[in-house]
């Protein structure tokens, strides 16, 4: 969902918004959460409920085995679960999960281009998170859907999933005085 506070309406004399701000969400990662806490409450219970006597050596190896594995799933869905994205006269950034991590911190001085992808495909990256491809370069991908690609001053390309990710490149193409994209030469 996309807020935009004190944005002005077409033809009237308020200034327009300083600030957009866009999420999206991946509700499939509560799954994958959910996966994981089963697999620390395995563990817990293998520690627990064990008469420990088949040697601690295999029993130790399973219980840490079963809550490693579940602390990582827990984690590494729960980071993913939504993106916040904010714009602002300064800067993008982009903040993952509940606790905001982690976080990118684009300087528009940085950016020579704004573009929107109508569909980002998490297969294109290689899943879902923070993602580095060298012949792509990198993202913050937590949906399939629309996204917004920034070109930055040094050749590489930054893209994330976001909901109205057409709003948020025009609103960086206004603060960067860039012209929008107009219909291809010679059509």
């Amino acid at each position: 969902m996309t807020h935009h506070p004190d944005s002005a309406r077409h033809g009237s004399t308020e200034a327009p918004s300083t600030v957009w701000t866009g999420r999206a969400t991946n509700r499939v990662q509560w799954l994958l959460a959910a996966v994981g806490a089963g697999c620390m409450a395995l563990g817990i219970q293998l520690a627990v409920d064990s008469a420990w006597t088949s040697g601690i050596v295999p029993l130790l190896m399973s219980v840490i085995g079963c809550v490693a594995a579940g602390l990582l799933m827990l984690f590494g869905t729960l980071a993913f679960v939504h993106v916040a994205v904010k714009v602002d006269g300064d800067a993008l950034e982009v903040r993952c999960g509940h606790a905001g991590l982690p976080r990118r911190r684009i300087l528009l001085t940085h950016v020579v281009g704004a573009e929107f992808a109508p569909t980002v495909n998490p297969r294109q990256w290689g899943g879902w998170g923070y993602r580095w491809r060298p012949e792509q370069g990198s993202a913050v991908v937590v949906r399939k859907g629309e996204g917004l690609v920034l070109r930055l001053g040094d050749g590489r390309t930054f893209t994330v999933t976001v909901d109205d990710a057409e709003a948020a490149v025009r609103f960086i193409r206004d603060r960067l005085h860039l012209p929008a994209p107009g219909p291809a030469a010679g059509a």
